[in-house]
């Protein structure tokens, strides 16, 4: 790996050392070697360069809601969408969003539109590129359920947008055809006509589900995958594990599947937590849980 020969690529846009953990929605963690910000489709393409000039890993940072930084940092090249690619533009019940858009934003705003299907993204604190990668969903629905198409590209060959139709992008529970190196730089939804009233309503319902149910704080949302026919939050609380606490990281009291971190605390506690409660489950009730959380820079 050469961080000189993708820093001589990026030119004045790199920018060296940059602090990626405050960037996650746990806000602990180190930093990337290199960080660029794309401001547009072009810069994507930049970013390939610099990846292949310096045999870099990539990281795509996104809004950081499913992403855990190790205190080490990451030495490779991390990438940040810039506010071109936070739009959203309607077309009757068509809705493209960029890469960088907020889930909640989106939700809300077709919501206001008189647009049903993706009320329930007003729970999911991620990205739209996030969303598209992980599958996102929640209250009996996922981003399966509308999405057409994505403009996706590959940090890893030339970093042009290609259009990929949803049937190519093998969507499941919490995964997709989407890769680490690759970047959504928007997604296109498929809607249907609603009511504006009921839509907004539905909204505020699960905000008040969501803050009932679920803690606030320094979190990523839940840490493990739920496994069949089971709940991963009933089984790390019917493991004893509610409150569980190693250094600056502990269980939530409120929801078990939910990890929160100190203010000013370690990234690797946060991970070291992950593995005793998956240990501890595991002895308990024989069920092996996986993380959905994205761990970046921690031994495999």
């Amino acid at each position: 790996m050469s961080i000189e020969a993708a820093a001589e690529v990026l030119g004045a846009r790199a920018q060296r050392d940059a602090p990626i953990g405050p960037m996650t929605t746990y806000r602990v963690g180190g930093h990337a070697a290199l960080l660029v910000r794309a401001e547009e489709e072009a810069d994507l393409a930049l970013a390939a360069r610099a990846v292949a000039a310096g045999g870099l890993p990539v990281l795509v940072v996104g809004r950081g809601s499913n992403l855990l930084v190790s205190d080490r940092g990451f030495a490779g090249l991390a990438l940040v969408l810039g506010p071109q690619f936070d739009a959203i533009e309607t077309d009757a019940t068509i809705v493209r969003a960029g890469g960088a858009t907020a889930l909640p934003a989106l939700a809300r705003q077709t919501a206001a539109a008189g647009l049903t299907g993706l009320e329930w993204a007003v729970g999911v604190p991620g990205s739209v590129g996030g969303a598209v990668r992980m599958n996102a969903g929640g209250h009996g629905s996922d981003i399966a359920a509308t999405i057409r198409r994505a403009g996706i590209a590959d940090l890893g060959a030339d970093g042009i947008v290609e259009v990929v139709d949803a049937a190519d992008l093998d969507l499941a529970y919490r995964r997709s055809a989407v890769g680490p190196a690759h970047v959504v730089s928007w997604a296109e939804f498929a809607l249907r006509p609603g009511d504006r009233g009921a839509s907004e309503a539905e909204i505020r319902e699960i905000v008040r589900w969501r803050r009932e149910h679920q803690p606030g704080g320094s979190n990523a949302g839940s840490v493990f995958t739920n496994p069949p026919g089971d709940s991963a939050g009933r089984l790390i609380d019917a493991a004893g594990l509610k409150g569980f606490r190693v250094g600056s990281a502990f269980v939530s009291p409120k929801h078990a599947n939910f990890f929160q971190a100190d203010e000013g605390g370690s990234a690797d506690d946060v991970a070291a937590l992950i593995g005793e409660v998956q240990r501890q489950v595991e002895a308990t009730t024989g069920v092996r849980l996986h993380p959905e959380l994205r761990m970046i820079g921690f031994p495999a």
